[in-house]
């Protein structure tokens, strides 16, 4: 298991064959070598926000990035989203919706709540492995972290 204090990548997504699929996609392209899975989205929120099993984790320790599916028990991804960009400690965390919800109401509230990127997920195995590293080259390797623009951001005005 990974140290849940050095997590880049946090996958919540309740379908273990894409979870599985996905990090593959994700380790295979050397994106990132601390993803971490959870698989609906009341432990999403626990993890990103250190309460119930992850009370422990640092809480400065927030993921780069969080790969989000919609369609989750017990709390599904729009909330999840909605929770975790409404709180100043965590909204600048990159979301990427991932799902299969290609419904136009479920996209339009996805950035309504700050979603970051909107990824519908490919059926075939070839398209979804190579949408998923596209994603983690993008937000890992090109975009630059929204964490140095709120250190910039702190330093000017100290």
């Amino acid at each position: 298991m990974n140290n849940i204090n050095t997590v880049d990548i946090l996958l919540v997504e309740d379908n273990p064959y894409e979870a599985k699929l996905t990090m593959m996609s994700l380790e295979e392209q050397n994106l990132s070598k601390n993803i971490f899975h959870v698989d609906d989205g009341a432990e999403a929120l626990d993890f990103i926000f250190c309460t119930g099993q992850y009370a422990d984790r640092g809480r400065d320790n927030n993921p780069k990035m969080i790969l989000l599916d919609l369609n989750m028990p017990k709390i599904g991804g729009l909330e999840v989203l909605r929770r975790i960009k409404s709180d100043d400690r965590t909204k600048s965390i990159p979301i990427i919706i991932l799902s299969s919800s290609k419904e136009d109401s479920d996209l339009v509230t996805s950035y309504m709540l700050g979603v970051n990127s909107y990824v519908v997920k490919p059926v075939e195995f070839d398209t979804f492995t190579k949408a998923i590293s596209d994603i983690g080259s993008y937000w890992m390797l090109l975009n630059e972290s929204s964490v140095m623009l709120l250190l910039a951001k702190s330093n000017l005005q100290a």
